[in-house]
């Protein structure tokens, strides 16, 4: 179900949905040792042993916004209990975990995530040239010095303003005159600068901060972010549904020739904008988990609870693409494809604006729209007429996407909506990518 706060963030109808006041308090528990935010959590009960312990986590601050009319970013960050890729560590060597203390990473890093979606090869080689615009609001002042720690830790090329792979602009394009800084977007940022970095280490990254979390502004950083030349825009934010979001799709999303990804959401079913937008590409999220089959890795739909989990829909006002054919939903379908976003299978982000530096564990599908949009970058300049969000669907069934079968992210009338299953569904498209096939024009 959709709640609001006491006072409705909201642009003509648009807010977004905060979580259980159940989840909120049990989250509250587990913040006050490790002094952030406020929202959701896996589990409230600590476990007796690390490596069997409950994954817990929050909403970065910037998931609840600050002013009516903002729109809210899709991540979650993790606050104890053991994740994945800890498992996965202890399990090796006998690694004590460590999932609170942001001093070693416990999450999913970039090799695991090459690994887990066929590009490891494609990461090494491809991306020379391409740039990946993120778009959040505010400034991360700490955005440049966090991604350096972050490619060094990996061993990524190092992308900097002085040899020309990353540059930060406001929504206007100017070097100098920034957004005012922000504690919880700073927390986005690293997210999606990380991600875009772990698939395409070797692209560049244009970070637009739009001046407010405003469709408005959100908007005109994306616009600015195309003028600026980037072929491919991740965005990370989302809120409800409106009946002006038509003209938003034509003012800001209608760019032939441009991958733009929008994260589908991060409170289980319902749709999002502009994840309902027809020209961009959403993206739902995942749990990712290794497993014992010839790919060795296995996903599910993420979902933790009825109002925590991978966003998906359809929506109310937005037009259904041509490429888009499924026939329980005559407007426009979320989501079209899908990436890791389960906290508890989270992926690792280096921060330090405004928390204590060091490595957090991130989830949400916040963390799948860059990972996406780092599989196009790495699968090339789009055609100029193109809408890339097309691009899965001439893909559609073949080998070149792991087809989700199991999960769900809620109840609805039409099962595929919030149901995964053979083909595609609402929660994660036509699956997540294997190789770059599916992102190719």
């Amino acid at each position: 179900m959709r709640t609001t706060t006491p006072n409705p963030p909201k642009t003509h109808g648009r807010w977004r949905r905060i979580t259980s006041t159940a989840a909120t308090a049990a989250a509250t528990a587990a913040l006050v040792l490790t002094g952030l935010g406020s929202a959701g959590t896996a589990s409230a009960t600590p476990q007796k042993t690390p490596a069997t312990a409950k994954v817990t986590w929050t909403a970065t601050p910037c998931a609840t916004p600050k002013h009516k009319g903002d729109l809210a970013c899709n991540s979650v960050r993790v606050t104890g209990g053991t994740t994945a890729f800890e498992k996965q560590r202890a399990a090796k060597d006998g690694t004590t975990p460590k999932a609170g203390d942001a001093t070693t990473p416990s999450g999913y890093g970039p090799s695991d995530l090459q690994d887990a979606y066929g590009l490891t090869s494609a990461a090494a080689s491809n991306g020379s040239g391409e740039t990946i615009a993120i778009v959040d609001a505010y400034d991360d002042p700490n955005a440049e010095a966090d991604l350096a720690k972050y490619r060094s830790y990996y061993g990524l090329p190092a992308c900097t303003t002085s040899n020309g792979c990353f540059k930060k602009v406001g929504q206007t394009g100017s070097t100098t005159s920034l957004p005012s800084a922000d504690s919880g977007w700073a927390q986005e940022i690293s997210l999606d600068v990380d991600m875009a970095s772990a698939t395409c280490p070797n692209c560049n990254i244009l970070l637009v901060e739009a001046s407010s979390a405003s469709m408005e502004d959100l908007g005109t950083a994306v616009n600015e972010a195309v003028r600026l030349g980037a072929k491919y825009v991740s965005n990370s934010y989302g809120g409800s549904e409106s009946s002006s979001d038509t003209s938003y799709d034509s003012t800001y999303f209608n760019h032939p020739g441009v991958a733009i990804t929008v994260s589908a959401g991060d409170s289980a079913y319902g749709a999002e904008y502009p994840a309902a937008s027809r020209y961009v590409t959403a993206v739902g999220g995942t749990k990712l988990s290794t497993s014992s089959t010839s790919r060795g890795w296995t996903e599910s739909v993420w979902k933790t609870s009825s109002t925590e989990g991978t966003g998906s829909g359809c929506s109310a006002y937005d037009a259904k693409p041509s490429w888009q054919t499924d026939s329980g939903c005559g407007k426009r379908t979320i989501a079209d494809v899908s990436a890791v976003a389960d906290p508890a299978t989270g992926v690792s982000v280096y921060d330090s604006y405004g928390v204590t530096a060091g490595w957090y564990t991130f989830g949400g599908t916040s963390a799948s729209a860059p990972i996406i949009a780092g599989v196009y970058a790495l699968a090339g300049t789009p055609g100029t007429s193109d809408y890339p969000a097309q691009y899965p669907y001439n893909a559609a069934g073949t080998s070149a996407l792991n087809d989700v079968t199991s999960g769900n992210n809620g109840t609805c009338s039409t099962s595929y909506f919030c149901t995964a299953g053979t083909g595609y569904d609402g929660p994660t498209g036509w699956g997540t990518p294997q190789g770059l096939d599916a992102f190719t024009g």
